[in-house]
């Protein structure tokens, strides 16, 4: 017990990549092989979930658990560090990695090869990113779940999912080169890539010196921009996303918070308000750069001919949200923003499995927001397409009006607050707007002249890992004072930089794992 409490930071980025190296060994070629390809990868994610939960539940006290690969310190040695806001990252990828799972193993799964050892290898990827505790291994991890997705994107092949996985895969090793530029700058003035150490050594960096730091800050805003699908960045993100399978879709949807989470940790900490002559570096162009991302994404959903392009184009307007809340650069603003992400992107990931479940049962049709033959099961689709589209419009009482009133009232002093209640609000009726009318001729506009029933129901399988992500967002609003007291308590500790630092930093001879002394900001 005593050892897993000592490396249970690492076990978040082992456990996928053992599992990934397994399930290549076994294959899933032949009678029985994609069975207990299933089972592995399933009890893993399961495994990986209840990981994550006691990680939450150690870092909910305000414990900063840092790792010590090969005991060498920091920060010359690789540090791997779960804060509150780590830890909540890590649960949501397992919440969404887990229903997803069990949705492929309906049969998308055996349309290719290794479908379980690339997903498995996309969550290490995921977890790395949200654990470690520098830049370069930051990098690192974005290329180990960018190089899963190059092919989970085109799994099951087809000429639409090479196309746009060409343009996905030239455009993510444009974005790669440029991480690596912006931080061999940062490198050059800083003298480390270590995330506590920045913190502590950008502010004493010199005007002089200080300008090519801002200028890596901005490099790096580009390529996390492009992750988490920041306008005019985010072109690539809709076409992808609506051409590759469901399941690898719904996956996609925690992928852009990726890179939001990079932001929140370079640009609001490293960079942040005690940056020196860097400070808030990024301030004056994210802000408007996110309202202009929610307001550009939700006109293209409005126009979007399919339903899994109008859910592609509401993903890249809850990354514009959420951004617009780590623009205001301010604890109740991100304990806001992540409240608000937790929802969006568990109802996300919903909406691109529902996609697939209506599209199946519309006959030729498919997908395309055309009049058709009648759904098979119209009452439970339809219900459950009422629930997403108002979660992510922001009806009350669901959480996305709760994370949207919370973002209202941090804005609330702010100077630019009547543009971004203007668009916060505005954006939740053009997104209201865009899903009943898709909803409205998926359900409604039927032709009496094609039989119903085309394709089938929905088996339990399928349609139980759709419920199972919408319930969580329920249980999100049902649970949103505990929740919201942990998004807030989270948000405080990302400022306490000392914190931060002493606990990666302090030498505790020979401990591979270390924790400083609880925070004592608000406790959830």
């Amino acid at each position: 017990m005593i050892w897993l409490q000592q490396h249970m930071p690492v076990l978040p980025v082992l456990l996928p990549a053992l599992t990934a190296t397994l399930l290549l060994l076994i294959g899933d070629q032949g009678p029985g092989r994609l069975v207990w390809a299933r089972r592995i990868a399933m009890a893993s994610t399961a495994l990986g979930l209840a990981l994550a939960l006691a990680l939450l539940a150690r870092a909910a006290e305000g414990e900063l658990v840092t790792y010590r690969l090969g005991d060498w310190p920091a920060p010359f040695g690789i540090i791997l560090l779960v804060d509150r806001l780590g830890a909540l990252m890590l649960l949501l990828s397992a919440c969404v990695a887990l229903p997803v799972l069990w949705y492929a193993s309906g049969g998308w799964d055996a349309h290719g090869r290794y479908f379980h050892a690339l997903f498995q290898f996309q969550l290490m990827g995921l977890n790395g990113a949200f654990v470690t505790g520098d830049l370069f291994n930051l990098f690192v991890f974005f290329e180990v779940l960018l190089i899963a997705s190059y092919v989970l994107m085109v799994h099951g092949q087809g000429a639409e999912r090479f196309r746009v996985g060409i343009h996905y895969v030239v455009l993510n090793l444009l974005a790669s080169a440029l991480f690596l530029i912006g931080l061999a700058l940062v490198y050059a003035k800083a003298g480390t890539l270590n995330l506590a150490d920045l913190a502590l050594r950008v502010p004493a960096v010199p005007a002089p010196d200080a300008a090519v730091l801002q200028v890596a800050a901005l490099l790096l805003l580009v390529v996390f921009g492009f992750k988490a699908a920041l306008m005019p960045l985010s072109m690539w993100l809709p076409s992808t996303y609506a051409a590759t399978s469901p399941p690898v879709a719904a996956l996609f949807a925690i992928m852009t918070k990726v890179g939001v989470y990079a932001i929140i940790r370079v640009h609001g900490v490293v960079f942040g308000d005690s940056g020196g002559a860097t400070a808030l570096t990024v301030e004056p162009i994210l802000l408007p750069l996110a309202l202009a991302t929610s307001v550009l994404a939700v006109l293209g959903a409005l126009a979007a001919k399919t339903l899994a392009r109008l859910v592609a184009w509401l993903t890249v307007v809850s990354v514009g949200t959420v951004l617009a809340g780590i623009g205001l650069f301010g604890p109740a603003a991100w304990g806001a923003a992540f409240y608000y992400m937790i929802n969006s992107t568990l109802v996300i990931a919903a909406l691109f499995l529902l996609a697939e479940l209506v599209a199946s049962q519309r006959g030729d049709a498919e997908g395309f927001l055309r009049p058709a033959a009648a759904v098979t099961q119209p009452t439970l689709l339809g219900l459950m397409m009422l629930l997403a589209a108002a979660s992510a419009a922001g009806l009350p009482p669901l959480p996305g009006f709760i994370g949207k009133l919370m973002l209202l009232e941090a804005a609330g002093t702010h100077a630019w607050a009547p543009l971004i209640w203007t668009v916060l609000l505005g954006v939740g009726f053009l997104t209201l707007l865009g899903l009943a009318r898709a909803g409205s001729i998926l359900f409604w506009h039927v032709r009496d002249d094609l039989p119903a029933g085309v394709g089938g129901g929905g088996s339990p399988k399928l349609v139980g890992a759709t419920c199972s992500l919408l319930a969580a967002s329920v249980m999100l609003s049902v649970g949103a004072a505990p929740v919201q007291r942990y998004c807030q308590a989270a948000a405080e500790q990302l400022v306490d930089r000392a914190a931060y630092a002493a606990a990666v930093l302090a030498e505790q001879g020979g401990a591979q794992a270390q924790t400083t002394r609880p925070y004592r900001g608000a406790k959830p």
